[in-house]
């Protein structure tokens, strides 16, 4: 079982940054893939970025590539998302999970509850 709680998020004007943190407990979080996860206001809930249990593979979609950095702490039990050159449609609730590191939703097993980003204009 593993438990993940998000924060960071909050209101930042276009081009600034935010990081996001992702706490998680439970034995299982060393050997988890991990991932961030967002969806907008009337959208689905779209892939941002993902990491390997090893940390040594990430992956990113396409739209925050080059923006966008995915991190974690072993020792902290914590994985970051670090948000640079914010845009107004990066608003949305972000969601951390832990599973099979995929683009899809599907292939996570736990989720946090997510934490808002709104990035004005």
């Amino acid at each position: 079982q593993v438990h993940l709680v998000e924060s960071g998020g909050g209101l930042v004007q276009a081009g600034g940054s935010l990081r996001l943190s992702c706490a998680a407990s439970g034995r299982t979080f060393n050997r988890s893939g991990m991932g961030w996860f967002r969806q907008g206001p009337g959208k689905e809930r779209e892939f941002v970025a993902a990491m390997s249990w090893s940390g040594g593979c990430t992956y990113y979609a396409d739209s925050v590539k080059g923006r966008f950095t995915i991190s974690r702490d072993i020792a902290k039990i914590t994985m970051y998302l670090q948000m640079n050159s914010l845009k107004p449609e990066d608003t949305a609730v972000y969601y951390c999970a832990a599973g099979d590191p995929t683009r899809y939703t599907g292939t996570y097993l736990y989720w946090g509850q997510g934490t808002q980003v709104t990035v004005s204009s």
